[in-house]
């Protein structure tokens, strides 16, 4: 695997491995907008080697100074490409039946500019239950073994809102407290991506799957599902994997490109309700330079934040 070389963090930010394959845990640092370049720096190269990062005991944090030290590594996105939130940028999920976004995925990949990084903070938890588990997909595609490397190098899929993980609850058909499944599909989103796209920082080869896949291009929909299943089954080997337990101030953030998570709801009626606020990304692109595109559907206003809040 060709990495980026990584230099020394500074003695302010402090990071711990907590596995070997994925996840850190970073003290020494309390966010907000104010950070130096040196403090953002060093976050920023624990994300990309560590693919999910997380900060305890940051109960100061709202949601001006989540958008702040958000922004601090690159362009927000508005809060959702169809769901009005309220917000401009900070996207409410919250949940009161045991519902979590219980399929693995990678945030809102049914556009053409896949998020780079999403920062996620804790607002009310569960008493028991409602962890998050992250998985290194970089990882996945370097342990993957030859034959099924040559097949996934180059195949594309498409991705659509269609299917979206926030619309599951089985019991109510209702995908969260505050939005209907009509919301998330007000628009239909389908976009075509390369299975094995080049990370644009650190030049990895990561896949791109998860529950927005419809479909891989050139198989039918009994084939799409058994090469899917195959593929997905690789990336939530549980090496690839962390599983983080939540306490209140705990923020995560996690590079979008090199990982999916997976939000396990097992808090029966408890109510949780967490924030996410998500920093552009860029059209993934494939192992032979192709980049992926929309085939029905304008998600543009999604990165045009600037424009909708001024």
């Amino acid at each position: 695997m060709n990495l980026v070389s990584f230099p020394s963090s500074p003695s302010t930010v402090a990071v711990r491995q907590l596995g070997g394959r994925i996840g850190a845990e970073i003290s020494g640092v309390r966010l907000g907008g104010d950070l130096d370049r040196e403090a953002v720096a060093a976050i920023r190269e624990a994300l990309l080697r560590h693919k999910v990062v997380f900060f305890r005991g940051q109960d100061h944090v709202d949601d001006d100074l989540h958008a702040d030290f958000a922004e601090l590594f690159g362009d927000l996105t508005t809060a959702h490409p169809t769901v009005n939130t309220g917000s401009a940028r900070v996207l409410r999920v919250t949940a009161n039946r045991g519902m979590a976004a219980n399929s693995w995925h990678t945030d809102v990949s049914f556009v053409d500019r896949v998020p780079a990084i999403s920062v996620l903070r804790a607002v009310a938890l569960p008493a028991y239950g409602g962890n998050t588990v992250w998985a290194n997909t970089a990882a996945a595609y370097e342990a993957l073994p030859e034959p099924l490397r040559a097949i996934v190098d180059r195949l594309w899929a498409v991705h659509t809102n269609s299917y979206d993980y926030a619309q599951r609850d089985e019991e109510n058909e209702e995908p969260d407290a505050n939005y209907t499944r009509a919301d998330f599909t007000a628009q239909l989103f389908e976009t075509r991506h390369p299975v094995v796209h080049v990370h644009p920082e650190t030049g990895e080869r990561a896949l791109l799957l998860g529950n927005f896949v419809k479909q891989f291009e050139g198989f039918n929909h009994s084939e799409s599902s058994t090469l899917f299943n195959l593929l997905q089954t690789r990336i939530s080997r549980l090496e690839n994997t962390i599983r983080w337990t939540w306490a209140p101030g705990d923020v995560a953030m996690w590079d979008n490109r090199a990982t999916q998570h997976y939000a396990v709801a097992d808090f029966d009626h408890e109510f949780r309700e967490m924030r996410r606020i998500t920093v552009q990304g860029e059209v993934p692109v494939s192992i032979d330079g192709e980049a992926g595109r929309m085939i029905s559907g304008d998600a543009r206003a999604y990165t045009r934040i600037d424009e909708l809040i001024s």
